[in-house]
């Protein structure tokens, strides 16, 4: 280490973000996420040139203890037993150095960590370090082997410091915190998030395109990605050649015809817009409006299946199975040209830019469940990023494959079943419904399909359709959209030997932030990280940020306290469509306003409490709804975690500012009402928790993702 060069150290591969701790000022203890040799060697190399000396504080169980010894370091070297040691016996161990005032870097020991972790051993020897009252300087080093895209040729490993923690701030909330936000610092520097989304497909499909296929569930067919690009660049003249918009609707479900139309738009240089086909027609409207789009691509099938949908004339209806047969000569000229030219001479023959960065690449709608539906700008940036986020947690590889069966207008089937495939060169097989578990049983089982997406509501589906056998081949079965309730995952867990991970996103942020991964088979005896933990949505994906904010005031509080969740990355879209009041309402220096009431916990699993829109202030206290829904239903004897039978509403009060209203679908008589009300009282539920009004109704309003329909009930409760 210290008989090494810079040279030696080729400090050209390493890359420094963020502020540098002022080593020789004070003792400061700098804690990295992860470290190897080779980045240690970076990280005392930078230390020496400020001319500040140095301790290694190792880990008695670290796998390079030899390799540092041998690097003449034997007089640096302090090792201690985390696990069973006493931070009073850490402290007397550092003491000697504190007057010389030298940087010690901790040197963790060997766990067994998933890829794409933020920290690679236990977060209770961070605590014993903090608790030994000197300053620590987060450090996140990256791992690019985890967060690069397959076709990134980046070899420059990222460094970014997070602020030093002084002695006032020393919680373990706080290092978590301060290292996310390096994290993140050092993941937006990916160079490759500058360029296009369509140059990056470009060049997916060059590395892979004739390996990776699509095989789709409608009618059987199997076709290569290349000539889905061949299809789609044929195509993409026809797109330029009809509008002149900016934008071009999408209505369209999975499918090779989804697949081919979306990448069409794209290598028209326009914006594809996936349009909700199962809203009402006020709520499409409002969205073409919105988005200024004249021209729709689908099929006349369904134009045909769909006769409230608001269609425009004729003349402004591309119908995609009339006009590809005619463009076949082409299309072979263009597989020829993906097989013969490089990515740059194919995107010059197309007009395509190489560069996107921020600019708006795919514009998503939100589901309209708290009110009219907002279009979701997101950049060339943010679906790249979130590509290589939730790429490094699941891990997937050649003989993996998606099932993509959620629709193309909802940011799951979006980004994770329609661009991740083809970027990352990943076999993809589609169904144009997520209702239909025994069609979709038949497809994982005939395919070997590893991924299964789905919310809650069609996990359901599966339970009561499908028999076990037929999703032997999934390895991750990962749900959103909704919470996870506990007795869905026991059961689906017994039933088909699957564990259900939970994770979170919006379509705001492109959409996943947060993941649960099955935990690491223990075969090499080593101690594992977890990073599943039931409850939970999972850690932060790679490069995401957190903060947590006082409901009452927005005002900074610890991340591991229950408050409002801000994140901060590059999966974080740019804007509102032409809404910058609202965007200015949620996006503050680059923070995402969320929504979302939620805390951290020690390992860093984010833990959802609710929506702040399902909350209501009453007389100042914050009243969550799922909660007092949740103990409605124990006192009904309901199961809450099947069918929705009740639903709690606030409305304007103008003694306490909220009072709640109960909905329920299911007959209730006056001494039913009084007994609820008892049952409540007496298991502990506070009066102020407790509706005092009751309407009766037909059903709970939901939508089709099986989210609560918000603003239906809203409507049913002011009603």
């Amino acid at each position: 280490m210290s008989s090494m060069s810079q040279k030696d150290l080729n400090l050209n591969k390493c890359r420094q973000f963020g502020e540098i701790p002022n080593y020789g000022d004070e003792s400061v203890i700098v804690i990295p996420n992860r470290i190897t040799p080779k980045e240690l060697n970076w990280v005392t190399a930078q230390i020496s040139e400020k001319n500040a000396k140095y301790i290694l504080l190792a880990d008695e169980n670290s796998n390079i203890l030899e390799e540092l010894v041998s690097e003449g370091n034997e007089n640096r070297i302090l090792t201690f037993d985390f696990k069973a040691g006493r931070i009073d016996d850490l402290r007397s161990k550092l003491a000697p150095y504190l007057s010389e005032k030298a940087a010690i870097v901790f040197v963790p020991g060997k766990y067994n960590a998933q890829k794409g972790a933020s920290l690679h051993f236990p977060s209770e020897q961070i605590t014993k370090i903090l608790n030994v009252g000197i300053s620590v300087a987060p450090l996140f080093i990256e791992n690019l082997s985890e967060t690069q895209l397959s076709i990134e040729d980046n070899k420059i490993i990222a460094h970014s410091y997070g602020e030093v923690l002084e002695s006032e701030n020393l919680t373990l909330a706080a290092y978590q915190e301060s290292l996310l936000k390096a994290g993140e610092h050092a993941f937006s520097n990916h160079q490759i998030f500058e360029d296009s989304l369509v140059f990056s497909i470009l060049r997916g499909l060059k590395l892979k395109g004739n390996k990776t296929s699509i095989y789709d569930g409608n009618d059987g067919s199997e076709t290569r990605f290349t000539k889905i690009f061949g299809a789609a660049a044929a195509f993409s003249k026809i797109i330029r050649q009809t509008t002149d918009k900016k934008r071009v609707g999408i209505v369209l479900p999975p499918g090779k015809g989804g697949l081919v139309a979306n990448l069409a738009v794209l290598l028209s240089s326009k914006v594809p817009v996936n349009l909700n086909f199962t809203a009402g027609s006020e709520a499409i409207r409002s969205s073409i409006d919105q988005a200024n789009i004249d021209h729709l691509i689908t099929a006349q099938a369904f134009v045909e299946k769909y006769p409230a949908f608001p269609w425009p004339k004729k003349d402004k209806i591309l119908l995609i199975e009339k006009l590809l047969p005619p463009l076949k000569p082409k299309i072979i000229l263009w597989l020829i040209a993906l097989k013969v030219f490089s990515s740059k001479r194919i995107a010059s023959l197309l007009g395509i830019s190489k560069k996107g960065d921020t600019d708006e690449a795919v514009l998503l709608f939100t589901s309209g469940s708290s009110g009219n539906p907002k279009g979701v700008v997101l950049t060339h940036r943010n679906i790249l990023a979130n590509v290589s986020q939730f790429g490094s947690r699941l891990d997937l590889g050649e003989n993996d494959k998606v099932l993509g069966c959620l629709p193309l207008f909802h940011s799951f089937g979006s980004t994770v079943t329609l661009w991740y495939p083809m970027l990352e060169g990943i076999d993809l097989v589609t169904y144009p419904s997520p209702l239909e578990p025994p069609k979709l049983a038949e497809l994982i089982e005939k395919h070997k399909v590893t991924l299964l997406l789905a919310t809650p509501t069609f996990l359901r589906g599966y339970m009561r359709r499908v028999e076990p056998e037929k999703l032997k081949s999934i390895k991750y079965v990962v749900t959103g959209a909704e919470k996870l309730p506990k007795k869905l995952a026991e059961a689906f867990e017994e039933k088909f030997q699957k564990k259900v991970m939970e994770g979170y996103g919006l379509t705001e942020t492109s959409p996943v932030s947060n993941v649960n991964v099955p935990n690491l088979s223990n075969t090499k005896n080593e101690e594992l990280i977890s990073s599943e933990r039931f409850g939970s949505v999972g850690q932060f994906l790679p490069g995401v940020a957190v903060r947590i904010t006082d409901t009452n005031d927005d005002s900074p509080i610890p991340i591991d306290c229950s408050g409002m969740i801000w994140l901060r990355g590059s999966n974080i879209f740019k804007e509102y469509l032409n809404l910058p009041d609202q965007t200015n309402d949620v996006i503050h220096d680059n923070w995402f306003r969320t929504g979302d009431i939620g805390k951290v916990d020690k390992d860093g699993f984010l833990y959802i409490e609710g929506r702040l829109s399902r909350f209501s202030k009453i007389a100042g206290e914050m009243v969550p709804h799922e909660t007092v829904e949740a103990h409605i239903n124990n006192a009904l004897g309901y199961d809450s975690e099947s069918e929705k039978k009740i639903a709690i509403i606030g409305i304007p009060d103008e003694s306490k500012g909220e009072s709640l209203v109960l909905l329920s679908s299911v007959d209730m008589s006056e001494d039913a009402i009084k007994d609820l009300r008892k049952k409540l009282l007496n298991s502990g539920v506070a009066a102020l928790w407790i509706p005092k009004k009751i309407i009766q109704v037909e059903s709970i309003p939901s939508l089709a993702s099986g989210k609560l329909d918000i603003k239906g009930c809203e409507t049913l409760a002011r009603s």
